[in-house]
């Protein structure tokens, strides 16, 4: 468990916590949750699947961050009483509104920065999930507070990316009719942005700044044709 350092009601769950002789709360709290994304993790995101499209895992980078014990996780206080308004004791801590998440959210973005500052050896395979468990049917709010914070995070070189059982409508890059943003437990997780995120971000004008601006306009030689069809529809 590591707590922030400014802010000790923030904490992080590592891994190894979930078996402890002596558990977090809040791995008292939400273990059946936690132990159902790890699990996801370690069965879904780092190893192959047929609908992809590519070899490969499905994250490239999920094995290395459990491997170096860089796979982070949280259940952030959201809904009312955390927001600072009132709140029943059957409402508290879920999350009601967008702006409930995002709220919840914010505090890990700079932490993140602080936890894996880029020119780390660690950097790329750090992650952080934010566990947003009991939504029931409102699973809107992951992909609306996903859509509202994005720009913040882009312009820090971050990506925080949604996962549900919805599953979030988003296609596979390789396989259209694939929705590899599936998940057990809503959640949103944040990492570094890395070179081959550049189909994430192309088709926004700032975070398309805000890529080449990180990756000092290199474009990976697979994904140059994403540029040069970009260019051409300018000139049309």
């Amino acid at each position: 468990m590591i707590a922030h350092p400014g802010d000790p009601s923030l904490r992080l769950i590592e891994v190894a916590d979930l078996d402890a002789p002596s558990p977090p709360p809040e791995v008292l709290a939400h273990g059946d949750a936690l132990r159902a994304v790890v699990d996801w993790a370690e069965t879904y995101l780092c190893r192959p699947h047929p609908g992809l499209g590519r070899n490969g895992p499905v994250c490239p980078y999920a094995q290395g961050s459990l491997s170096r014990g860089r796979f982070y996780l949280a259940v952030p206080e959201t809904g009312p009483r955390a927001a600072g308004t009132t709140g029943t004791a059957k409402t508290a801590g879920i999350p009601e509104t967008v702006e409930d998440v995002v709220a919840a959210v914010e505090p890990y973005r700079a932490w993140f920065t602080a936890l894996a500052p880029l020119n780390g050896p660690e950097a790329v395979f750090t992650t952080i999930l934010l566990l947003l468990p009991g939504l029931g049917d409102r699973l809107a709010l992951v992909d609306g507070a996903q859509d509202a914070l994005k720009n913040a995070f882009v312009e820090e070189g971050l990506m925080i990316g949604e996962f549900h059982d919805g599953p979030p409508d988003k296609p596979g890059l390789w396989n259209p009719l694939l929705r590899p943003l599936a998940g057990p437990v809503p959640l949103l997780a944040i990492r570094h942005m890395v070179a081959t995120d550049l189909p994430f971000l192309w088709g926004d004008p700032a975070h398309r700044r805000a890529y080449l601006t990180r990756f000092d306009g290199r474009v990976p030689a697979h994904l140059r044709e994403i540029v040069m069809e970009t260019i051409m529809e300018g000139v049309e």
